[in-house]
């Protein structure tokens, strides 16, 4: 009897505790990490969203650029921060990437968050030099097959996601290309058009200035539907090759562990800012299309990826380092 009126005590303390935090949670800043340079689309991202939470808890959301080694610095120090939710994650889809990548990571991408909502998604467009004499995604593939070993396709480094959409792409069309790594996809485009590399895959706002100038063409978008910003656009799935779909998406993470109703009143706001008319069209104007699930939902996606992408990674052979 002793034990079970102890077991009930813990359990009531405990409800209280998170009764406790839900009423007085925020209590001070909270700093949302985003594990890429100031500039970027995680940064442009975590900035809107920022703005919209400081708004609605009453508290600063201030946003910290953490960048370095692919993001990994970033998502180190998240997922090492107390639990309390007061140190977020503006988390990006190589968080599902790295994983296979390295063996050397110092945490757990599926252990040592607790994922708290899918943001947004960005499709990649793959695009061609003008010369190359292929007007669409078909054409492509039986000229590349034509050519083994002789068309260079560029990315934005390794291991980011328009390389690994190019690894995706290359394996389901089975066909040889060169990859020739970039230091961002703004050097990988200016090597597109300057005709070092033939193919390459990049955001929609990277793509589109130079869609509109004729120095690159477009052959489709790497999301399993079109995307709003180029509705004219095919998805590579329905231009030909059945069974792609490579996404960009970015999503709102805190250290595992953190209390539940501090998750739940998270998402709840995130998702609310989401659905914000101003939000939603500033963020399309970024190509970003919104998406705001539960964390469950979240958890799921983000497990999938991980599992998707490894998979890819080993049959394109790529090494873990």
């Amino acid at each position: 009897m002793a034990r079970v009126c102890a077991a009930m005590a813990a359990a009531l303390l405990c409800v209280w505790s998170n009764f406790g935090l839900s009423q007085t949670y925020p209590a001070k800043a909270i700093r949302l990490v985003v594990p890429s340079s100031p500039g970027g689309g995680t940064d442009i991202v975590g900035r809107v969203l920022a703005q919209k939470l400081s708004e609605a808890l009453g508290q600063p959301v201030v946003v910290e650029n953490r960048a370095g080694a692919g993001t990994m610095i970033g998502n180190e120090f998240v997922a090492k921060s107390p639990p309390d939710g007061y140190t977020l994650l503006m988390g990006i889809s190589t968080l599902a990437i790295l994983p296979a990548m390295y063996t050397t990571m110092r945490y757990d991408a599926l252990k040592d968050f607790a994922p708290i909502s899918q943001a947004v998604t960005v499709p990649n467009v793959l695009v061609v030099h003008p010369s190359l004499p292929a007007r669409n995604v078909k054409e492509l593939i039986v000229l590349a097959r034509s050519r083994p070993g002789q068309l260079a396709a560029g990315s934005a480094g390794t291991g980011t996601n328009p390389h690994l959409s190019l690894e995706l792409f290359r394996s389901l069309a089975h066909i040889d290309v060169v990859h020739e790594p970039y230091k961002g996809s703004g050097q990988s485009i200016v090597g597109l058009i300057s005709g070092e590399i033939a193919l390459n895959f990049i955001s929609v706002p990277t793509a589109v200035p130079h869609l509109k100038t004729g120095k690159a063409r477009a052959l489709g978008v790497t999301t399993a539907k079109r995307s709003e910003a180029v509705p004219d656009l095919p998805t590579i799935a329905e231009a030909g090759l059945r069974g792609y779909e490579a996404t960009q998406w970015f999503g709102v993470l805190a250290p595992a562990g953190t209390p539940r109703p501090i998750i739940e009143r998270l998402h709840r706001e995130v998702t609310t800012a989401l659905q914000a008319p101003d939000v939603k069209k500033h963020l399309a104007t970024e190509g970003a299309e919104v998406v705001a699930g539960t964390p469950e939902q979240f958890e799921s996606y983000l497990r999938s990826e991980t599992e998707k992408w490894a998979r890819v990674i080993k049959a394109a052979g790529i090494k873990p380092q």
